[in-house]
């Protein structure tokens, strides 16, 4: 495994613990509490953004850095006399759409810089653990990667497709059988007691107190590589050691953090697994949607053949289809996902109709970022068309709402025309390289 720019900034002791766990991939590890000293809880600080949503305390980054070096001092020292205590997280809920919501948890800054330290020991030791099937939330690693390594599968041996989809993974979490995952390489009992005080922590809903009994905080920092963790055990490993002995022919596992599909070469080996790996989850505490959890034929059409291609699905964003290109071949090609396209259309028109009022120049700025952030991610090669439904939907929303400013007359097409000469949005660009030729 490749050492990443966030690994190099690990300190020296924890660079040796990362040597051993890829030296000794059954070592477990009985001294790892000594590596969260001051200097640790710094990065940590350091690691959080700075307009970092605010915890149930009211501290904020800036407020908590203008004693860093005190309260770094004072938080260190509760840790080593087992006095640091987890406050409550504050649970706010984030739009999804169709009237759906979703619950994240917000840490008070302290509790944020212990959660980083806490994770920078783990990754050093799971890191080299991990297999080359997980891309979510990995040090140089992520989503494009996961992409590409689908291109590459579908190309070659894509003939049918598990896609599925993990109903409220991270509030499914068996606590103690994650726990007894973590003990096989963990077994500092220090550090496991540090954990468990950050997975069995209060939530403040309003005014209403709870202390839920499974499940890790969505929105954590802690969270994510908790759950790698976890599904390291219950999909990755069950998959490369029991399931791929078996089978007859090629299968392919892609995960991006609980978002995963299964490429199969034969649909016998396909079925087998299809029939399987509903009760495997079971097993852990875990569902699998009924309704988006599926198996189908999606093998490349001959080249030359008309119509469409076999079908279409969904994985991180985008949908999936077969495309023929202008040679006559037919290759894997992303599209944005519908959904994905009009969430981020409606958040442009939200966010216009409630800015309205700020100075042209400022909107502007702020539409730059959004265009840019959207292309960024679904800016590969071959979606250039979805990126362009966007730019113009932005335009318009921007035309309307710069209309409802005030009761003077309206402008004009021309007369916006003209404002864009001098507030140009950035325009659709390909960013990422992902599907490659025949």
């Amino acid at each position: 495994m490749a050492v990443t720019q966030r690994m190099v900034k690990m300190s020296p002791g924890l660079l040796k613990v990362m040597e051993r766990a890829k030296r000794e991939p059954e070592a477990r590890f009985t001294s790892l509490a000594h590596h969260l000293d001051e200097e640790a809880l710094k990065r940590g600080y350091h690691r959080i953004r700075k307009k970092a949503a605010v915890g149930q305390d009211g501290v904020t980054h800036e407020e908590y850095g203008e004693s860093l070096d005190e309260n770094i001092r004072d938080l260190h020292k509760r840790l080593k006399t087992k006095r640091y205590r987890h406050q409550p997280i504050l649970r706010v809920r984030i739009p999804k759409g169709k009237g759906k919501t979703r619950l994240i948890g917000i840490s008070s800054i302290e509790d944020k810089i212990v959660q980083q330290a806490l994770r920078e020991v783990l990754e050093a030791i799971y890191e080299v653990t991990f297999r080359e099937v997980s891309y979510g939330f990995r040090p140089g690693r992520g989503a494009h990667d996961a992409l590409r390594t689908l291109n590459r599968v579908l190309r070659k041996e894509g003939n049918w497709v598990l896609e599925s989809d993990i109903q409220t993974f991270f509030d499914s979490i068996d606590r103690t059988m994650l726990m007894e995952m973590l003990r096989e390489r963990v077994a500092d009992p220090s550090l496991l007691r540090l954990i468990g005080k950050c997975l069995h922590v209060g939530v403040l809903d309003g005014a209403e107190y709870s202390e839920p009994e499974e499940g890790t905080t969505q929105g954590s920092v802690l969270s994510p590589i908790l759950g790698n963790v976890y599904l390291h055990h219950v999909l990755d490993l069950w998959f490369e050691r029991d399931v791929l002995p078996r089978l007859r022919g090629m299968a392919h596992l892609i995960r991006y953090a609980d978002d995963f599909v299964i490429v199969f070469e034969r649909e016998d080996d396909a079925k087998r697994v299809m029939g399987v790996i509903g009760r495997r989850f079971d097993r852990f505490g875990l569902n699998l949607h009924p309704d988006k959890t599926r198996l189908f034929p999606f093998k490349r059409p001959p080249k030359g053949s008309k119509g469409k291609g076999p079908g279409a699905f969904d994985f991180l964003g985008f949908t999936v289809i077969w495309q023929r290109s202008r040679g006559g071949w037919w290759r894997p090609a992303l599209r944005t996902r519908k959904a994905s396209l009009s969430k981020a259309i409606t958040a442009v028109s939200q966010w216009c109709r409630s800015h309205r009022h700020q100075r042209v120049k400022q909107q502007h700025a702020t539409l730059k970022r959004k265009l840019a952030g959207h292309y960024n991610y679904f800016g590969v090669n071959g979606n250039y068309g979805r990126l362009m439904v966007l730019y113009r939907c932005t335009r318009r929303i921007w035309f309307k709402w710069l209309n409802r400013r005030s009761q003077r007359a309206s402008k004009t097409w021309k007369q916006f025309a003209d404002l864009m000469q001098d507030y140009p949005l950035p325009v659709p660009s390909i960013r990422v390289q992902i599907w490659t030729t025949p």
